[in-house]
């Protein structure tokens, strides 16, 4: 899942991002309410997390604007202010939650994760596509009982192609996904997961595939399917 992090304080944005990517969460990160705003309306995101006090827009005029756009992304505000009327201001101008600071990144966690399942109930916890399954709680492929771990990289390309499978996905699309806009790594880093997914897919005998099309991408597909 993809997430936006709007917060000036650069060490506490840093110590965040840290404990999201360490979730298997890609994250993009800006640190003024005028950057969050042009990110969150460009990108897909899963959720957003806007700290109230930024240089530029704030918290809650970012959300206004984001809300009058249309863009229903769920948002978690982080505020320094612990009065009640700050509260019900950021609810009423369309967050999803709030967390006040100081707090535990237990609780971010927690609220992040129950954040992203309110936007995402149509999907399923864990993605299934002919019988093999991906956790994202411990990033494990299993198929009829066998597992194999995957790392960062490989769990969010194999997340990308189970939510489109049967479905091509771009060198472009996975590049944005998995490294993020800003990002500086080659496209042929996509080429190496895929090999390495590859191999675990075939470790445990699953019956899917992961078929490239030359200047297209790639697609999770049934094995002996037949080819668009």
């Amino acid at each position: 899942m993809r997430l936006l992090l709007a917060e000036d304080e650069k060490e506490m944005s840093n110590a965040i991002v840290a404990v999201l990517k360490h979730q298997n969460y890609i994250v993009d990160a800006v640190y003024n309410g005028d950057d969050a705003y042009d990110w969150a309306i460009a990108g897909g995101y899963d959720g957003i997390i806007l700290d109230i006090m930024m240089p530029g827009k704030n918290g809650i005029e970012v959300l206004e604007a984001l809300r009058r756009r249309g863009i229903t992304t769920p948002v978690l505000l982080l505020t320094a202010k612990a009065e009640i009327d700050d509260r019900v201001t950021g609810l009423d101008a369309g967050a999803d939650d709030y967390l006040t600071k100081p707090f535990a990144m237990k609780e971010l966690l927690a609220r992040v994760r129950a954040m992203t399942r309110r936007n995402a109930a149509y999907e399923p916890d864990i993605p299934e596509f002919e019988g093999v399954k991906l956790s994202r709680e411990n990033c494990m492929l299993e198929y009829e009982g066998k597992t194999v771990q995957l790392v960062n990289k490989e769990y969010q390309i194999m997340e990308m192609l189970m939510r489109n499978s049967g479905r091509l996905v771009s060198s472009e699309q996975f590049m944005e996904h998995a490294w993020g806009f800003e990002t500086e790594a080659n496209v042929n880093v996509i080429w190496v997961n895929i090999s390495y997914i590859r191999r675990k897919l075939e470790k445990i005998n699953a019956p899917v595939e992961i078929k490239a099309v030359r200047g297209l991408g790639y697609k999770l597909a049934a094995k002996g399917g037949a080819d668009d």
